[in-house]
């Protein structure tokens, strides 16, 4: 963070110091995870589900915390800030253990701390992300394009919501160059809150699918919560950029909602950034020819899946727009990069099978781009490419009607249906019921999904994990993996819930 001392920082977020001397400076980065604490830093006391942070509050003083952002007084150095108007919709963060609103109120702190470091950088190149699918796979793409023009400051993980994105932009310093964040919602209002906290100039919309559709209860609700970026963003002659997917009418429909310049791409028309010659290899990455305004170059994607085409042309257009030449952007998009846990990770294991673990969220969009991948994929002899699906605890997705056609795909596209849990029996249901003989098996939980893989996988066999994070259908694979690779786990280690 750039560095504010305690004076400054009570005055930016309404607060009062005590115990604390006013004249110390925070240096370092600011944490809500006691454990991620270091010299200098800012440690944030939040309600969380297994524990309240404000109990670690010494504990990260004695690591060296300079204070504590908090809701009440401590015995350490501590910010204490009011109960007050926030950046923050009142219904926009899950906090458990939030009983008397401290949380709210420090997260209202926070993001009036990270507006105020942002605008003490007004060189620094903003850009938000969005949509249903996609938009961590898309951030850390941009991120690694920027940071090949300069410093750039990207999200870790899915790091998108009133937590996670005033965090993010905390990280940004002096020099830095670009900030990439990763805009969530959950309903109407929630992403204009986020980017009143860091006011983005390039805004990037990918797609709008059913992903929350029980909480918005349509996809043009969720169009209206989607565009609410580019809403957002300067007009064109203040550099304002809305890239905007053009094989999605609800996204393309979104031109008419910002007065910022319009960049269109798509793979499958003549927009501003397009993909032509498309080709996909035995592992199902794909081949294309990159084509803008700035020229042409042929790219071979290292990620798998037809799908991570709209991620890099998205990609491909904000390094074009912010001064990367088209071959420096075909080169970094096919450099190797590390990708986001459990999104079309494939793993070889040493018995001769391979895991595809898309194992981190769930949606129609997501299901049917898994399953093409794997429809893609080679496999030798007599191998069997096997669907692993789950389903998601989204309020009411078990009363709608996607998961008939989540089967009826499966069924389609693989040759063996494993479904995970009986909340996703209508899945199976489904598959079994498409009537062209694929054989689907209804198992419990992840355990008994190892287990019957176990006795019937066989060399060569190509495997999917699709289902939500809380299905944690990861663990199938990690129990064929050797013992010395690493387990990445959830997206989140704290008690805040990240969608």
């Amino acid at each position: 963070m750039i560095p504010l001392d305690l004076n400054a920082i009570a005055a930016v977020v309404g607060g009062r110091l005590h115990r604390a001397d006013g004249s110390r400076k925070v240096y370092g980065s600011v944490e809500f995870d006691s454990r991620k604490v270091g010299p200098g830093s800012l440690f944030v006391a939040l309600p969380g589900k297994h524990s309240d942070g404000h109990q670690f509050a010494e504990q990260a003083v004695a690591k060296g915390a300079v204070a504590v952002l908090a809701a009440r007084d401590l015995a350490t150095p501590t910010i204490v800030v009011p109960f007050a108007d926030s950046y923050v919709p009142t219904d926009a963060l899950v906090l458990a253990g939030d009983g008397d609103g401290s949380g709210a109120a420090v997260l209202a702190a926070l993001a009036k701390l990270a507006r105020h470091v942002i605008g003490q950088v007004p060189d620094c190149s903003v850009v938000g992300v969005t949509g249903s699918v996609g938009k961590t796979s898309t951030k850390n793409l941009i991120g690694h394009l920027l940071a090949r023009l300069g410093p750039t400051v990207t999200s870790p993980r899915s790091f998108n919501n009133e937590l996670g994105q005033p965090w993010t932009v905390l990280r940004v310093e002096q020099g830095t160059k670009h900030l990439v964040l990763e805009l969530g919602t959950r309903g109407v209002g929630h992403l204009a809150a986020l980017c009143a906290i860091a006011p983005p100039r390039i805004g990037v919309v990918l797609n709008v699918g059913d992903a929350h559709l029980g909480n918005m209860g349509s996809l043009d609700v969720i169009a209206t919560a989607k565009g609410e970026l580019v809403e957002a963003l300067p007009d064109a002659a203040a550099g304002g950029v809305a890239v905007l997917n053009a094989d999605d009418a609800r996204v393309a429909a979104m031109a008419d909602r910002t007065s910022a310049r319009v960049v269109l791409t798509s793979r499958t028309a003549d927009a501003h950034v397009h993909a032509t010659d498309i080709e996909l290899d035995s592992h199902a990455r794909a081949r294309f020819t990159l084509r803008s305004a700035s020229g042409s170059a042929r790219v071979m994607l290292p990620t798998h899946g037809e799908h991570q085409i709209d991620n890099a042309l998205a990609a491909a257009a904000v390094a074009l727009e912010l001064g990367a030449t088209i071959d420096e952007v075909a080169a970094g998009l096919q450099a190797d990069f590390p990708t986001p846990p459990h999104r079309m990770a494939v793993h070889q294991t040493p018995d001769g099978f391979t895991f595809v673990d898309d194992a981190r969220n769930v949606s129609s969009g997501s299901v049917l781009a898994a399953l093409r991948t794997l429809s893609a994929m080679a496999r030798p002899g007599n191998a069997r490419k096997w669907a692993v699906l789950g389903t998601t605890e989204e309020p009411g997705f078990a009363s709608d009607d996607r998961h008939g056609p989540w089967g009826r795909l499966a069924a389609q596209f693989a040759d063996r249906v494993l479904v995970v849990g009986h909340a996703a029996s209508d899945i199976h249901a489904a598959a079994a019921g498409a009537g062209n003989g694929v054989l689907t098996k209804l198992v419990a939980d992840v355990p008994a999904a190892i287990a019957l893989l176990r006795d019937e996988l066989r060399t060569g066999d190509v495997v999917l994990l699709k289902g939500s994070s809380k299905a944690a259908l990861w663990r199938i694979a990690e129990a064929f993996l050797p013992d010395d690779v690493p387990r990445t786990g959830h997206d989140s280690d704290y008690d805040i819930v990240l969608p």
